[in-house]
């Protein structure tokens, strides 16, 4: 019998992922060695102190400090330190070495992922990221491989739990935004500094790591349109409700054809993150609290959602462990490794060239012709509206009426939906714009 063939594995991090995949791989050697053709031997883990308490219960003499070392002396480097520096320069020492490399750090593949897919080419190693996007979810495989003979047009995805939580809590118990956040704090769905979650980078990493993937061409995170929910209140998801909507924060990449002056004649990209309406018998309207989903549409297959949990250590670790059983077969079995496909160059288009509708809520005068004016204002600049209700309340100190407008608008270029915006705030029957956010699903 061939004696089997053992892997080295170097694991860089030892937090709440990092941990649960050491513990896997220790105690499931064996059916992974089965699954694989050969040992993964976890060779070290790269902490910074090797002292330092840890939930789950690993051998110390695995712990080190020296991450150099032990990156040169691996067959596979599985990436869970976040950040930029040093795991960009362990992560390219890794492919330069020869050695696969499995990350989850969607920061760095969104701020530098072109200089690491050339690396892996160049050494023709895999670089796999299944991780980075949507915790346990198997999202990045299908778009690549799965959907390799189709095209995609558009994903929208609910790819940060922490903003899908707080703003679920709002619309379930109509918090405001500050006590939904600290609820999801207290919870340990959200850190103690919220920043990267609720103004919407963690979502804006994530969607250039799909629209890369989707369109087959590198895209950054400078590409990408980003707006958090520090902004929507509590009025914006009642009046939401109301007319039958959620909010939810969406990462959305969608193909744009060429036929408007704002794409400047030419196909092109919008990647984008912003909170987003949508009516709720939209598949995404029910994904609640803390999970993740992805909603695709291709051109062939249609429809299609991937829905799951999408962070904690326990999933992200399954998704981690994936990428290092397909990049440990393809060692045993040889052949060409796989990083991503980019086939073209289609450029990344600014946010005015999205083609989206608006939900705009206005406070206006209650008095005659008010309704034909905004109507006029709309068709003059090229939108149209779908769906107008007027509701009227009375000031109790003034006891001056006045009518709360709510239009959802047709698609329209946002170009066209913001300066229609701007133009209505000019009436003088227009006491103020309560609200303006984008609809999608309609």
């Amino acid at each position: 019998m061939t004696e089997m063939r053992t892997l080295k594995v170097a694991l860089l991090g030892c937090g709440n992922v990092g941990a649960q995949v050491a513990r896997i791989l220790l105690e499931d050697a064996d059916a992974l060695a089965a699954r694989t053709g050969a040992r993964l031997e976890l060779s070290g883990i790269a902490v910074r102190n090797v002292n330092s308490k840890r939930d789950v219960e690993l051998p110390q003499e695995l712990f080190t400090t020296d991450a150099e070392t032990l990156v040169k002396d691996a067959d596979l480097v599985i990436e869970l330190m976040g950040g930029i520096e040093p795991a960009r320069t362990l992560i390219l020492s890794a492919l330069t070495n020869g050695a696969c490399v499995v990350t989850g750090n969607k920061a760095l593949l969104a701020q530098d992922g072109p200089t690491l897919y050339e690396a892996a080419d160049k050494a023709g190693v895999q670089l796999s990221f299944e991780a980075a996007v949507a915790g346990a979810i198997p999202i990045l495989r299908p778009i690549r491989d799965s959907l390799s003979g189709d095209r995609i047009t558009r994903v929208l995805g609910i790819v940060n739990g922490t903003t899908n939580f707080i703003l679920d809590q709002m619309d379930s118990t109509g918090a405001q935004f500050a006590d939904a956040l600290a609820e999801a704090q207290r919870l340990g769905y959200a850190e103690a500094d919220p920043t990267a979650d609720v103004e919407g980078h963690d979502a804006a990493a994530k969607a250039a790591i799909l629209a890369t993937l989707s369109f087959h061409t590198r895209f950054a995170l400078e590409n990408v349109h980003c707006e958090g929910i520090t902004s929507v209140t509590a009025a914006d998801i009642a009046a939401a409700k109301d007319a039958g909507f959620v909010i939810k924060l969406l990462a959305i990449a969608e193909k744009l054809t060429a036929g408007g002056t704002e794409t400047d004649g030419k196909d092109g990209v919008s990647v984008r993150v912003h909170p987003t309406l949508l009516p709720r018998e939209h598949p995404l309207a029910a994904v609640r609290g803390a999970f993740n989903a992805v909603f695709i549409e291709a051109e062939n297959a249609g429809e299609l959602m991937f829905y799951g949990q999408g962070a904690g250590g326990t999933p992200t670790a399954s998704a981690v462990l994936g990428d290092l059983v397909s990049a440990a077969r393809r060692l045993v079995l040889g052949g060409p490794q796989r990083t991503e496909t980019t086939t073209g160059h289609v450029p990344a288009l600014p946010i005015d060239a999205s083609v989206t509708s608006y939900y705009i809520g206005l406070d206006v005068a209650d008095q005659p012709g008010v309704l034909a004016r905004i109507a006029q204002l709309f068709a003059g600049n090229g939108v149209s509206i779908e769906t107008m209700r007027q509701t009227i309340h009375r000031d109790a100190e003034s006891n001056v009426e006045s009518a709360e407008l709510r239009i959802v608008t047709h698609r329209a270029s946002e170009a066209a939906l913001a300066a229609t915006v701007e133009a209505v705030k000019g009436l003088d029957v227009i006491n103020s714009v309560t609200s303006v956010l984008r609809v999608e699903g309609v």
